[in-house]
Formats: structure tokens, sequence, C-alpha cells
């Protein structure tokens, strides 16, 4: 955000829609990676062309700091006081949009394939091998947690207060870095060749329940007799999903017509009929959409972390002493401190007396903890424009020349600190739900869906911004995200968040009270499959 703003000078509305479509963009790509990945070239491969691809971003955007003529020439003090500075030309936005291209490509190869392609190093069937993959998890989250806080305080200090060179050539240099050592270890690799994406399966019960939209159920007593329903023992589910009665349409797809399964109780056409446990993974996906959903508006208040929030920084004193100076877009490392600072207080401290209260193995159930990240949501857009609010009266008295108020820029903590507690309860809960409640054949496409959250977040509020920016400052009313952010009215931007967060928060009790959680029956308790009667299945008469 503040590379666009400082070095091409967009505006911020510009500069708000280009971050959020590429966030969008980027957090949405890992479905994709994940299905050529398991469908077709396997882990390995994807994160190989994934790297290559992040480095050639890295490179471009890299490049655009370092070469002049790729960027906008620099704005003189009267013409950042004028408002009048040179902005991008086509060819350089090209070239910067061509870097983002490259770096999304990246992250959706890498995002979804490099904790799997981890975990396939350890033999998961020994002891050993278990505790190994424990072990991996709590190091590849250790590690990941220092990089960003690295990446928002040193990387960012760089760029901020040395060069955008020396600022994004680091990064590159260490991503290169990491494809050298990546591609060492080719030779001792251990390679899981891709098993088949879950989208192929989730074709099949709709195509089977389309081809059988005409059929009639029997009753809920007779169905258990006419469901194409076979053991699961001897293979990798070690959980099987009983039949359950929501969604008839999709049951109609696991009920058996004659031709449609062998002799030897195998399927003749996969698209024709479905198992039982293929049918009910689907309605464990269409149960979670509803509840996925109003996680988008709860993720748009977050995603405003990295926008205007960054905005209400640069006219704000950053001055931390005499000398040092706090970068802008630093300020994200808050959240992540509450964040890293409340995860272990809630888990080691509060949920053992929760415990004892609500009987709940978790404290509290998983939607109550989603539930409670988007009050901390809704709380942190209410407080981040009371402070704008604040700010922008200030910087209005004051007049400087600058348009910086004379406000510490850690008066923007209170929001941050409460975005960080939204995150906790929101972000950690939805992963956990998402793993809880989708089988393990599913769990690949179950940790891309917080990705499509967000992605989902990103382009509503670049959507949002869009329209708030087009229909206010009309018939003399300020333009609420006017390009200087002191005539503008941020403040009333997030009340309008804050207020969608409100009405999200009412659809999501909704949903969450109607929600049916998933049942399961062990493999080894399972039942001997019934023998298929035919004849309980027949047509309606058209």
């Amino acid at each position: 955000m503040v590379y666009l703003l400082n070095e091409y000078h967009m505006d911020q509305v510009f500069a708000t829609n280009v971050i959020n479509i590429w966030s969008g963009t980027t957090n949405f790509g890992p479905l994709i990676g994940a299905y050529i990945s398991d469908a077709h070239i396997g882990k390995f491969k994807t994160l190989a062309f994934a790297s290559i691809a992040s480095l050639l971003g890295m490179i471009s955007l890299t490049l655009t700091a370092a070469i002049p003529q790729l960027r906008p020439p620099r704005c003189t003090k009267i013409q950042l006081q004028r408002d009048q500075c040179m902005g991008p030309t086509k060819g350089q936005l090209g070239i910067l949009y061509m870097s983002l291209g490259f770096l999304s490509i990246g992250a959706a190869g890498i995002r979804p394939c490099s904790l799997p392609f981890g975990v396939d190093q350890f033999d998961s069937t020994t002891d050993e091998g278990r505790k190994g993959i424990a072990s991996f998890f709590n190091w590849y989250y250790f590690t990941f947690t220092i990089v960003i806080m690295i990446a928002l305080t040193l990387i960012v200090y760089i760029q901020d207060s040395l060069s955008w060179v020396w600022g994004l050539g680091i990064p590159t240099s260490l991503m290169f870095c990491s494809i050298i050592l990546f591609f060492i270890g080719t030779r001792v690799y251990m390679y899981v060749p891709p098993g088949g994406s879950v989208f192929s399966g989730i074709g099949q019960v709709f195509a089977a329940a389309y081809k059988k939209r005409g059929l009639k159920l029997p009753s809920e007593e007779e169905l258990p007799h006419v469901v194409y329903d076979p053991s699961v023992k001897g293979t990798t589910i070690t959980s099987k999903l009983p039949l359950t009665h929501q969604f008839s349409f999709l049951t109609k797809a696991a009920v058996v017509l004659e031709g449609e399964v062998g002799e030897d109780g195998s399927r003749l056409d996969k698209w024709s009929i479905c198992s039982v446990q293929q049918v009910e993974e689907v309605k464990c996906l269409l149960r979670v959409i509803p509840i996925w959903a109003s996680g988008i508006i709860c993720f748009t208040s977050m995603s405003q972390q990295g926008t205007f929030t960054v905005s209400q920084a640069l006219k704000m004193d950053r001055h931390l002493g005499p000398k040092f100076q706090i970068p802008a877009g630093s300020l994200g490392v808050i959240s992540m401190l509450t964040l890293g600072l409340w995860v272990p207080f809630y888990d080691q401290i509060l949920v053992p007396r929760l415990r004892k209260i609500t009987k709940h193995e978790g404290g509290i159930t998983l939607l109550q903890r989603m539930g409670i990240g988007m009050v901390f949501s809704i709380l942190s857009m209410v407080v981040a424009g009371f402070f704008e609010e604040k700010r922008r009266a200030s910087a209005i008295l004051h007049a400087s020349p600058d348009g910086i108020a004379p406000i510490s820029v850690l008066w923007l903590s209170p929001q941050l600190i409460l975005m960080g507690l939204a995150e906790a309860f929101s972000i950690i809960g939805q992963i956990e739900f998402y793993y809880k409640q989708f089988p393990e054949h599913m769990k690949s496409f179950a940790n891309s869906l917080l990705f499509c959250t967000m992605a989902g977040a990103n382009y509503l509020s670049s959507t949002i911004v869009s329209i708030v920016h087009g229909n206010t400052g009309k018939d003399g009313n300020p333009d609420w995200l006017d390009k200087n952010i002191n005539k503008g009215r941020v403040d009333y931007f997030y009340y309008l968040i804050a207020a969608m967060g409100v009405l999200n928060l009412v659809y999501f009790l909704i949903v969450a009270s109607r929600y049916r959680y998933k049942g399961e029956v062990p493999v080894e308790g399972e039942d001997t499959p019934i023998d298929i009667e035919l004849s309980k299945a027949k047509h309606i008469d058209n």
C-alpha cells in the first residue's frame, strides 16, 4: 500500500482496489493450485513451478524500484502539497500488474502444497512418524510467524528508511536461496503421486442426482435398503458418514437402479451412481457454505488493516522518540502480537475454566468462537471510525502543510488489538471448524476454504470502496474516500462496514442455530453392508 501511494502516486481508492483485487486473486488461487496438485502433477512439481513464478514476481517488482523508468518520476514538495504528482503510465502499470500476477501464481501453488508436502516426508503409520508430523506442524507455524514478524518490522523498516531497492531485493535474494535449497533435496524427498481431486467426486454426485431428479425416494425406513453403501474397510477412510435425510435431492445419487452395480459390488458408471459416503461428503460441503459465507464480511473488516489503516498512519505522528519513526506498514504487527499473546492465554488458562462451566471440550463451541470473533471485528470498525474522526479533526485544526495530525500513530492500537482478537477467535475458529466438519477425503479442500473467504472479503471490499467512492461526494457533500484523507470521511466508511457486520452477525446467528453437525461412525464398528432391494426405488410418472 505504501509503495503504491508513495512511489506510484496512486490515490488511496485506486491503491486500495489494486491491493484488494490482487489479494483476492492471491487468496482464491490456492483452490486452483490444490486441484492441479491433487488431480494432475503432484505437490513437488506444483511447488517447483510456483516457486519459480514467485521468484519472477519478486524480480520484476524489485526492478520497478531499481529502474526509474519503470515507475512515475519522484514528486517535488510543491507537487505533493498541490496534489499534482504524475501518475503511472499504462506501461508502468503493466509491469506492476505482471509482477503481482507472478506472485499470485506462486501463492496458488505454495500455499496449499508446502505444508502437505512436508507432512508427506513422514511415515504416519509409525509412532515416530506421527511424532515427527506433530513436531513439523509446530515448527512450521512457529517459523511462519517469525518470518511474518520479520517482514512487518525489519523488512518494512528497510523499505521505509533505507530504500525500496534493498527492501524488495532482500526478500528476492532469500526467495532465490530457498529455491536452491528446495531443489537440493530432490533426490531424498518422498513423492506421493496425485490421488485425484475432490472436485471430480463432487461433480459425480451432482451429475448422478440430476440424472435421477425424477426419482421418488422411498420412506426413511426403506431408504437404507435401496442405496449404494459399500464398506470402506481397507481404504484410507477412518470414519464413515451415516446416511442423513437433509438435502434429499442429493440422496437420489446413491439410490441403486438396475444395471448400475456389477456382480462384484462395484459401480459400472461413476457418473450415474455414487456411494452414501460420497453423497454425505457433498452434504457436508453444502451445510458449511452458509457458515462460510458469513465469514466474508467479517474478513472484510480485517482487510482494512492493510489499506485505509495505512493511509491513516501516513497522516499521523509516527515518531517514537526523537530519531525513530514507525513505518506505516509495520502497524499490522500489533494485531499479530495480540494474536500471539492471546492464543496461549486462551488455550492454557481460559479454556480449562470454561470447560468446567460448559462441560464442552473446547470451552465453547466453534460456532460460538466464530461469533465472538465477529463481535470483535464490529467493535474494531466502530473504534476505528471514532479515532479517525478525532484524527481528521486534529489534522484540519492544525492545518500543517503535509496534512499530518499531531496525534501519535499508537492511537490506532485499540482498533488493531480488537482486530487481533477478532482474528484469534474467527480465523482459528474457522480453521478448526472446517477441519472437523469435513471428512478426511476433503481436508485439502477444507484448508482452501479459509483462503476463499479471504478472497471473497477482498473482492467485496473492493466493490464497497468503488460504490462508496462513486456515490459520495455529490451535491456538495464530501467524498468519503477522497484521495486526500483529511478531506474525506473514512470514519463514515468504517461505520458502514460495522453496520454491515451487525447485519452479518444476525445472519450468522440464524444459520448457526440451524446448523447440523457432521455425524461419524468408526470404520471398526461399521455395519455389514445391507442387501439392495431395487424394487423400492421408482420414477415418478411424468
